[in-house]
C-alpha cells in the first residue's frame, strides 16, 4: 500500500480516536448541540478562507441537494447524535459503537447499490450486533440504553455519507467535495446556536480549548484523509480501518480522563470488532486461496 495512504489512515485513526474523550471534556461546560455546532462552525470558518485562497468553484446546482443531504447525514447527524449519546455513554464505549460504520456501510451498499455481501458478511453482522447487545447489558438484564441507540443512529448517518460520496469524490475531487459537505453540515446545525454566547462565557477554559481542538483537527482532517484514501482504494477498503479507532480512543481516554469502559463493554466491543473484521478477513483469505491455486497451475 502507498505510504501516503497509510499516513492518511494513521492520521485519521489518531485524530478520530482523540475526538471521543474530547467530546466528554467539552460536555462538561456545553450542551450536546453546542458541542456539535462549535467545532463545525470553527471548521467551516477556517475552510471558507482556504476555499477562497484556492479559488474553489461552487458545486453544480443539480448536485446541491445531494451534497446538502450527505453533509447533513455525515456531519450534522453524526456529530450531534454522538455528542448527545456521550452524555451517558463513556468515550471508549462510544468509539466501539461508531466502529460499526464499515459494517453499516456494507449493509447500505447491499440495499441501495445491490452489492453482494456473502455469507461472511451476514455472519459478521450477526456477531457485531450481538456485540452491541452485550454493550447494552445493564445490571444483568438486557436493556438498550438511550445513549447507545442515539450513537448508533449517528453511525448510520456516517455510513450513508461514506457509501454515497464516491461519485461526487470522482466528480469534484476529495478536497472540494469534503469542503462542500462540511459547509452543508454546518448550515443544518445553525438552529442550535441559541444561547451559544452565554455558554461560551460560562464555560471552562479546558472545555473551550477542547472545542477549538475538535473543530481544527478531528472534525476536518480525518475526513480529508479518508476521502483521499477512498478516492484511491474504494469505500470498503477505506472504512475497514475504522476498527482501529476504538483502540486509540480507549488509550487516549485512559490517559486524558482516566476513563476505561466496563469489562462488559469491552467484551461487547471485541465481538463488534470481530464482526466488522469478519467479511474483510474472509475476502483476504479467498484472495489468498485463489492466488495460491493460480500459482500451482503455473
Amino acid at each position: 500500500m502507498d505510504i501516503r495512504i497509510l499516513f492518511a489512515y494513521g492520521m485519521a485513526i489518531i485524530l478520530w480516536g482523540s475526538a471521543f474523550p474530547g467530546i466528554r471534556v467539552a460536555l462538561e461546560s456545553y450542551s450536546p448541540e453546542h458541542v456539535a455546532l462549535l467545532p463545525m462552525g470553527t471548521a467551516s470558518f477556517v475552510l471558507f478562507f482556504i476555499a477562497l485562497k484556492m479559488k474553489m468553484k461552487p458545486p453544480a446546482l443539480k448536485d446541491i441537494p445531494a451534497i446538502l443531504l450527505l453533509g447533513g447525514l455525515g456531519f450534522s447527524v453524526y456529530h450531534t447524535f454522538l455528542s448527545i449519546g456521550e452524555k451517558t455513554v463513556e468515550a471508549g464505549t462510544a468509539s466501539l459503537l461508531i466502529a460499526l460504520v464499515p459494517l453499516l456501510s456494507a449493509l447500505l451498499a447491499v440495499v441501495f447499490l445491490k452489492e453482494k455481501f456473502g455469507a461472511a458478511g451476514w455472519i459478521g453482522s450477526l456477531i457485531a450486533f450481538i456485540g452491541v447487545g452485550v454493550i447494552s447489558l445493564s445490571g444483568g438484564t438486557f436493556q438498550i440504553e438511550w445513549g447507545v441507540l442515539v450513537i448508533l443512529a449517528g453511525a448510520l448517518g456516517e455510513a450513508f455519507y461514506f457509501v454515497f460520496q464516491s461519485s461526487y469524490l470522482q466528480k469534484y475531487g476529495f478536497l472540494p467535495f469534503t469542503f462542500y459537505a462540511i459547509f452543508a453540515g454546518t448550515l443544518f446545525m445553525l438552529p442550535f446556536a441559541g444561547g451559544l454566547g452565554t455558554a461560551v462565557g460560562q464555560a471552562s477554559v479546558e472545555s473551550t480549548l477542547t472545542i477549538l481542538y475538535l473543530g481544527l483537527f478531528p472534525t476536518v482532517i480525518p475526513y480529508f484523509a479518508i476521502a483521499y484514501a477512498t478516492s484511491r482504494q474504494g469505500a470498503s477498503e477505506a472504512t475497514s480501518f475504522f476498527y482501529l479507532v476504538p483502540v486509540m480512543a480507549i488509550m487516549i481516554s485512559w490517559l486524558w480522563l482516566g476513563e476505561l469502559p466496563t469489562l462488559l463493554s469491552i467484551l461487547g466491543g471485541i465481538l463488534a470488532l470481530i464482526g466488522v473484521a469478519t467479511p474483510r478477513m474472509a475476502f483476504l483469505f479467498k484472495q489468498k486461496t485463489i492466488s495460491a491455486a493460480e500459482h500451482r497451475k503455473t
